[in-house]
């Protein structure tokens, strides 16, 4: 007996990861198009939606589109590089991938082809607590890629609390002993909803064994979010300055949109912060991390790295979001478009499109480094 095979989004059957390259995708939004084709329809609804009406989805674009560049001819490029230093390591540009979870929902390979990619184009790459292959397994992929092609990009882990502190400890020693170079601490999406069951064969590897939570409504129940475990579990303040206390690497809080807590998580012993709405996935109708970042740059040193993501589609984002005060941005469906659609060739090409996108965006505005680039190229915005 033949099991009937999955459906995409469009209701044919789920294509395989291509060889090679289509001719027609000659940028990031491409790649979704051509990945609808790719991802079964469950998985495919999971990885797009955002919260309720997917409101901050379209605000985060629209924040981008909002802002205009100013060109300025007759740049000297002579020497020009995209090179930037971040926690005290070398990128040779301001791009880096945002920790995206269960990546085997896209490609059998998973997180292992997208971390080879990076590693490829030195580029950095953020993993996920919730990665389908364990931490120390993307890890080891990481380093036969560095070897084997003599260059590579940095390596963080991306943290999510454990309702048990002993659990949350274990992970940081694990990333501590695999290598990673920093720990990025998400405070967004502790709690949030969650309809998509995994299907076989993927799970949360790095979590096998630990004690889960399972939340489901009650409707005889006087609680559904407040009073239960779920809330009270939640972290707070008090972790970050647990975990500052129990870390020599760099610590990154990620999901920061305010400058008032933006300005306490740096006092409680952030390195960098990234400015983040999670995609718009977790709070539907929240500002977007673009509106905010000024204010949060201003509110802190100017030595606080700030990362930004949601949204970042064209290497003109790149650039408006570096003159609004980044330091780099983080790209996360996109990376997922590009693994279902051609695998570990797939993200290594989107990465280069990207890259090469900003070069050219740099070139037009008059920018030969990075360093050049201010509130000036954006119209309205004064140097």
């Amino acid at each position: 007996m033949t099991s009937t095979p999955p459906l995409n989004a469009l209701g044919a059957p789920v294509k395989a990861a291509d060889a090679h390259i289509a001719p027609d995708i000659i940028s990031l939004p491409d790649y979704e198009r051509h990945a609808i084709h790719h991802v079964a329809a469950e998985a495919w609804q999971h990885i797009q939606s955002g919260a309720d009406q997917s409101l901050s989805v379209a605000h985060n674009r629209a924040a981008f589109d909002a802002l205009q560049l100013l060109p300025e001819p007759l740049p000297s490029l002579g020497h020009a590089h995209t090179r930037m230093t971040l926690l005290g390591r070398e990128h040779l540009s301001p791009i880096m991938l945002a920790p995206v979870a269960y990546q085997r929902l896209m490609h059998p390979q998973g997180e292992l082809a997208t971390v080879r990619a990076a590693m490829a184009l030195q580029i950095g790459m953020m993993v996920s607590t919730l990665s389908s292959y364990t931490l120390e397994e993307i890890a080891q992929a990481a380093q036969a890629a560095r070897q084997e092609l003599g260059r590579g990009g940095a390596l963080h882990f991306q943290l999510y609390s454990q309702p048990e502190r002993s659990t949350t400890l274990n992970l940081v020693r694990r990333a501590e002993d695999a290598g990673y170079e920093a720990l990025v601490w998400t405070v967004d999406a502790n709690i949030k909803r969650s309809r998509f069951p995994l299907p076989p064969g993927v799970d949360a590897a790095n979590l096998r064994g630990a004690r889960q939570p399972l939340q489901t409504t009650d409707l005889m129940s006087e609680h559904i979010l407040f009073g239960t475990p779920l809330a009270q579990q939640a972290p707070g303040w008090d972790e970050l300055e647990w975990l500052r206390a129990q870390t020599s690497l760099p610590l990154v809080v990620k999901g920061i949109l305010s400058p008032k807590a933006a300005a306490r998580a740096v006092e409680l012993g952030a390195d960098a912060l990234v400015v983040s709405n999670h995609g718009g996935r977790v709070l539907d109708g929240v500002v977007s991390p673009m509106d905010m970042l000024p204010a949060i740059r201003a509110a802190l040193p100017a030595s606080v790295p700030l990362l930004l993501d949601s949204g970042v589609r064209y290497g003109t984002d790149v650039v408006k979001a570096l003159a609004l005060g980044a330091s780099a941005v983080l790209v996360g469906r996109p990376q997922l478009h590009a693994l279902a659609t051609a695998g570990m060739l797939g993200v290594a090409h989107m990465l280069h499109v990207l890259r090469a996108e900003l070069e050219l965006a740099l070139a037009q505005t008059g920018c030969a480094t990075l360093e050049q680039v201010t509130p000036g190229v954006l119209l309205g915005r004064s140097a």
